[in-house]
């Protein structure tokens, strides 16, 4: 699959998305490469494998290309080897409200103690329903993407 990606991100302030998430998955990724707002991403999501190329954003942050295909378990454990220093591991929570599933993504140890939701969009001004859960926008804010937090991890912020 490949076209435009269009997503808020947000902080999340309570546990409530874990009791309302209607899936979860555990998700461990690295990168190929990262640098000027591209990335080369690989994703083992529980027993499978994808592989991701990201554009830049445009200026707000909200917009960008995203190339992904799934590959192999196989392949995907073989190309992590290649994967820059940092890796993220996280588990995704999939919560549904209105006409719009959020992603929950609650990072484990470099980045413990960080939860963010995202929530993609059709259009970037389109209308959507925020849980009680959702905190503080940070979409545009490049420390919160996870090519970022693979390289500054979030428990090394001061």
């Amino acid at each position: 699959m490949s076209g435009l990606e269009i997503e808020r991100k947000f902080l999340v302030r309570n546990s409530d998305y874990k009791r309302q998430a209607y899936s979860s998955s555990r998700i461990q990724q690295g990168y190929i490469c990262s640098g000027h707002g591209r990335t080369v991403r690989v994703r083992i999501r529980d027993d499978r494998g994808y592989l991701t190329i990201k554009g830049p954003s445009d200026k707000e942050g909200v917009v960008r290309y995203e190339f992904e295909k799934e590959i192999t378990l196989d392949e995907a454990r073989e190309l992590m080897k290649l994967c820059e220093p940092g890796r993220i591991d996280k588990t995704r929570y999939l919560v549904k409200s209105g006409n719009h599933t959020f992603e929950v993504d609650e990072f484990y140890d470099e980045n413990d103690g960080l939860v963010v939701a995202e929530v993609e969009l059709q259009a970037a001004d389109e209308p959507y329903e925020k849980p009680d859960f959702i905190g503080e926008e940070v979409t545009g804010d490049h420390r919160y993407s996870n090519a970022h937090l693979s390289k500054h991890p979030f428990t090394t912020w001061s």
